[in-house]
């Protein structure tokens, strides 16, 4: 039951004339703008009031007001740059006047500034200096112009038009012209540097205005020398002399004429040898300063091949060569210039000449003196019957001469492929071949020498693989044994390595085994367990063509207490080590003369001096490493001291003894008179002081030698077979 009244919806609506002011307007002010009202001042008493940009914010402050807020009239109180502020963004409201409440929404409006023609095309500089190339095409664009004009876009107070205004100088051949539109300048026609070098141009820039406002502009435009001038000789024809055998610069100097710019890409000149220069004996280069060409010898003349020689030289410019004809550029049909030189050459002694000067020979290796290798072959140049000497002048080894006459090579020692002197199998000979002129000259002549290799050499263990060291603890650990051989292929590896099985025990203690894929190497296994002490292992190495060696590998089995490894000997045990064979031998000996003079001593007739005493001990000869029954360096004593002695050789043995040892003779009676003592017992590494006891081996019997076995004999039992007269 309840009432509504229906809400009516008014139209508001603004009415207003336009707004829009003419920039740079004279006055009078303040001058009237435009008028508006609201609709609502039909029933409202309303009041208009104006905001924004122009009336109480920036830019221009107080530039717009409303002098009658009744009626709505707005007035503008100065002029107004529209190159400053194109336009103005103003806010009208309608208030009520009786309440001061805002009837309606703000009114927005764009007050225009209407542009007039007030600035003229302005050019970014007064004056702009351009260069342009000789060459420069005709109709091309050579320089744009840009100018500005701040009147209103797109409007005809700021279109710009461009006008050649003047050129100087003013050529009928060579001139410039402007874009009316884009302010390009193009050049008409062809430039001439030695005519016009520079051309001065004023551009005129013009607006489509009322009235139209124009501006000008300087343009000094410079020519840059281009290539329209070729180059000449000053002579057709040069006549020059030149030594032979000689590499000479500057033998002739070839000066040229350009009417282009000195030093400019257009005047530089560039010089060939267009004919006669097949051998490539000359070569032509341009002087920088002077422009001229240089002529020289790069590769020594032989007067002898060719007396004379005829040049065709030609000169051209670096830059291509243009020419101008009705108005256009063309390239020049002809665009070098050409001299002829005639040399002649001059005849010089020239050293003889090898024919071949390097050559190679095959020889086998091992060749022995007396064999003719080859001979050189020089002749002399400069004449037919010139008397040639030839000298060995390279030789190291020393192993030929040459004939002086014939330049035959001959062997005068046997040749060695193996030489420090060989590289690669090569043995370089060289030899001079002397002329007999005057200077006296020489040529040099090579003979490579190839040995064919032989097989000349067995093949042996490397240095390191001679001796070796292992633990005792190791077992059966593999013993590397390298060996190596100074013979090629096919008289190289594979090797073959073999135990020597004539020694005892050898198959029983040691095995060699080969390594897969490795023909220089073998593996030395132990087959049972041996004592720490110090074991000879013979064995022999073959190459593959069957030549076979006895090596003796050094084999030292320690205990290696504090660890792994043996540890290091002395320099003394070294040594002693290294020569237990020989003084084993040598103690040998000595110990059996010795037992054998006692016995003469003892048992002979009775002297006047006193005589040497025997030891109560008896003399025995200990066996090394006995109880490892391996071989060992017992070895050598088997060798030097055969069993089995002679009397017959005893008597020959106590006679040299005698006689060496005459001086210990001494007196009866005479104490006084000492024997010399030669050395103390157990200084082994002295051996070399018995030297005046020495006997060669092949003086005493192989029986006596055996019978020094290595068991223990009691020096009686030695002389009890006999008694030995002194």
């Amino acid at each position: 039951g309840q009432s509504h009244q229906a809400l009516r919806r008014s139209k508001r609506r603004w009415v207003l004339t336009t707004l829009e002011l003419e920039e740079e307007d004279p006055g009078p002010f303040p001058k009237l703008v435009g008028e508006l009202f609201n609709n609502m001042s039909n029933n409202v008493s309303l009041i208009y009031l104006i905001r924004g940009p122009g009336v109480d914010e920036f830019p221009e402050i107080g530039l717009f007001s409303i002098e009658d807020q009744q009626n709505g009239k707005i007035y503008v109180h100065r002029s107004v740059d529209r190159e400053v502020t194109s336009s103005f963004m103003v806010y009208f409201d309608a208030v009520d006047r009786s309440t001061g409440r805002v009837v309606d929404e703000s009114l927005i409006f764009n007050i225009r500034i209407r542009d007039v023609n007030d600035h003229a095309p302005q050019f970014p500089e007064k004056e702009f200096n351009v260069s342009v190339k000789e060459s420069q095409a005709a109709g091309q664009p050579i320089f744009q112009l840009l100018t500005v004009d701040l009147d209103q876009e797109n409007t005809p107070n700021s279109q710009v038009l461009y006008f050649l205004v003047s050129q100087t100088p003013l050529l009928r051949e060579s001139g410039f012209r402007i874009d009316l539109i884009s302010g390009e300048v193009r050049l008409s026609g062809c430039l001439n540097y030695e005519t016009a070098p520079w051309f001065t141009l004023i551009i005129r820039a013009t607006d489509c205005g009322e009235p139209s406002l124009s501006s000008t502009a300087t343009i000094h435009v410079s020519v840059e020398d281009g290539n329209n001038h070729m180059p000449t000789f000053m002579e057709d024809h040069y006549n020059i002399q030149i030594p032979e055998n000689q590499v000479e610069w500057g033998v002739l100097y070839l000066p040229v004429q350009d009417r282009d710019s000195p030093f400019t890409p257009a005047w530089r000149t560039q010089f060939n040898i267009l004919d006669g220069n097949e051998e490539e004996h000359f070569d032509v280069m341009t002087d920088p300063e002077t422009n001229q060409g240089v002529l020289n010898v790069i590769k020594p003349l032989d007067y002898e091949t060719q007396a004379a020689h005829s040049l065709v030289i030609i000169v051209e410019n670096r830059e291509q060569l243009f020419s101008c004809e009705e108005g256009q550029l063309q390239p020049s049909k002809k665009a070098m210039a050409s001299t002829t030189v005639s040399v002649q050459v001059v005849d010089t002694n020239d050293p003889p000449a090898f024919h071949p000067r390097t050559f190679i020979i095959s020889e086998e290796d091992g060749a022995r003196p007396g064999i003719q290798l080859g001979d050189f072959n020089a002749t002399d140049p400069d004449r037919i019957t010139s008397q040639i000497r030839y000298k060995l002048v390279h030789d190291p080894a020393n192993w030929v001469t040459v004939d002086e006459k014939s330049g035959v090579v001959t062997t005068k020692r046997q040749i060695d492929r193996e030489s420090p002197h060989v590289n690669d199998s090569f043995y370089t000979i060289i030899v001079h071949a002397v002329d007999n002129g005057l200077p006296q000259l020489t040529g040099t002549g090579t003979l490579m020498l190839f040995l064919s290799d032989v097989n000349d050499n067995a093949p042996t263990l490397r240095s390191h693989s001679q001796h070796l060291e292992i633990c005792e603890s190791a077992g059966n650990k593999p013993l590397l044994l390298e060996a190596e051989d100074a013979d090629l292929d096919p008289y190289s590896d594979p090797f073959t390595f073999d135990l020597d099985s004539a020694q005892r025990d050898v198959d029983d203690t040691w095995m060699l085994r080969t390594r897969p894929g490795e023909g220089r190497s073998a593996e030395l296994v132990m087959l049972r367990s041996l004592s720490p002490g110090d074991y000879l292992v013979p064995l022999f190495i073959g190459d593959r063509q069957g030549l076979t060696q006895k090596q003796t590998v050094h084999v030292r089995i320690c205990s290696c207490p504090s660890g792994s490894k043996c540890e290091n000997r002395s320099d003394m045990g070294l040594l002693w080590w290294a020569l237990s064979p020989t003084c084993a031998a040598l103690l040998a000996l000595a110990a059996a003369l010795l037992l054998l003079l006692r016995c003469h001593f003892a048992f002979g007739p009775k002297r006047l001096g006193g005589f040497i005493p025997s030891d109560n001990g008896h003399q025995t000869l200990i066996v090394y490493n006995e109880e490892s029954k391996a071989l060992s360096a017992q070895v050598c004593l088997d060798r030097l001291v055969p069993r089995c002695p002679q009397k017959l050789l005893e008597g020959r043995v106590v006679e040299t003894w005698s006689q060496k040892l005459h001086t210990v003779d001494v007196l009866e009676g005479d104490t006084d008179y000492l024997p010399h003592v030669y050395r103390e017992e157990g200084e082994c590494e002295g051996a070399e002081t018995l030297s005046s006891l020495t006997f060669l081996e092949q003086d005493l019997s192989p029986e006596l030698l055996d019978y020094l076995s290595s068991k223990p004999t009691p020096s009686e039992a030695i002389c009890s077979a006999s008694r030995v007269p002194s």
